[in-house]
């Protein structure tokens, strides 16, 4: 991969990385509102309850991005990025485009989703 590229790719994924971390702050700020609101009924109990399991999941599904990006940034310092983990082909352009953090290719991406 060119170097022109993988600045392309360092960007997008610094940017996300900075998004990301915010989301998960802010993420932290709301749960803490909300374990801290006075609530009066059964009412109040489950609007809060389902909102902190909302925020949670969103909290866990973008802390697993972020290691995955870390990953990422990691592999464009030492040459690894944009080969696949398993076939260790070139991830393609087009597929890091739409998730520079991926690992794999296509084709073993869908190995990978098959197999779970």
């Amino acid at each position: 991969m060119q170097a022109s590229e993988l600045n392309f790719f360092k960007e997008i994924l610094q940017s996300r990385k900075e998004q990301i971390e915010q989301n998960l702050n802010d993420v932290n700020t709301e749960l803490s509102e909300l374990s801290g609101l006075d609530l009066k009924d059964e009412g109040d109990h489950a609007a809060v309850n389902n909102n902190s399991m909302i925020e949670s999941a969103i909290y866990e599904q973008q802390t697993q991005e972020l290691k995955e990006i870390h990953t990422a940034l990691f592999k464009i310092s030492n040459g690894e990025y944009g080969i696949c983990e398993m076939c260790e082909d070139d991830i393609g352009f087009q597929r890091l485009k739409v998730k520079p953090h991926a690992i794999y290719c296509i084709d073993c991406r869908e190995i990978v989703e098959k197999s779970k």
